[in-house]
């Protein structure tokens, strides 16, 4: 089950890349959270900032990936967790390879007025619901990929945890290994945000195809995994 864990290490490192790229580019929009939005739309409302059309558009664009997903395991019914998890990487690589195509349309300049722009903004939107579901639909172990905030509360809670004296050597243990896993997912996300803002300016939108092959080779090998898991759970 080694491969799961590392699968969370990618989303993140993709959820931090894609939600980047797409607010250097689509003038602060996020995509893979939607907290982000709501501050910004209130910036928006008070005359700070631009794109408040766009950054409502996205919430629509986000649920409905969060709902199709939802439709897609319930009508498929999955017999193991890797099977389920297939079908949400090729439906999110398929829409992240959407998100590249409207991008690249754009051209060099455009207005966040635009309903080109708008269009693109909500296939990017779409895709990272597809993400945030994911884990809520499909049941393995990990840990969240598209918001770092309650990973690194805990990360820190944790390393106190460790530090201090009262606490009983078991719950130290939990501690070390919950922080174990979470500080590869911070790490990944963090390092995947610089590399799409980099890529970005290298390259335009035409680096959202990097993610797209990443989550791809994710759908590919939970195919090849796809009856592992319940072999280990039975």
């Amino acid at each position: 089950m080694k491969w799961l864990t590392n699968d969370d290490n990618v989303l993140s490192a993709i959820a931090g890349y894609v939600d980047t790229l797409s607010f250097v580019s689509l003038f602060g929009l996020f995509t893979a959270h939607v907290t982000g939005n709501f501050v910004l739309i209130g910036a928006g409302v008070a005359g700070y900032g631009q794109g408040v059309f766009l950054k409502l558009m996205a919430f629509p664009a986000f649920i409905l990936g969060v709902v199709l997903s939802s439709l897609i395991i319930r009508a498929r019914d999955p017999v193991t967790p890797m099977r389920g998890a297939c079908m949400l990487y090729a439906m999110q690589a398929a829409l992240l390879l959407a998100f590249c195509m409207a991008g690249v349309n754009l051209g060099r300049t455009f207005s966040p007025d635009s309903w080109s722009v708008v269009v693109c903004g909500m296939i990017g939107a779409g895709a990272m619901g597809v993400q945030n579901a994911h884990s809520r639909l499909v049941a393995r172990p990990g840990v969240p990929n598209t918001v770092m905030t309650g990973n690194v509360t805990q990360v820190i809670l944790d390393l106190l945890d460790l530090c201090s004296p009262r606490v009983p050597d078991d719950a130290k243990l939990a501690s070390r290994a919950r922080a174990a896993k979470m500080l590869p997912a911070i790490v990944a996300f963090g390092l995947g945000a610089i590399a799409g803002a980099v890529a970005y300016r290298t390259i335009g939108f035409l680096a959202l195809l990097l993610p797209a092959l990443g989550v791809t080779s994710l759908a590919v090998r939970a195919w090849m995994h796809r009856d592992a898991v319940n072999k280990v759970s039975s």
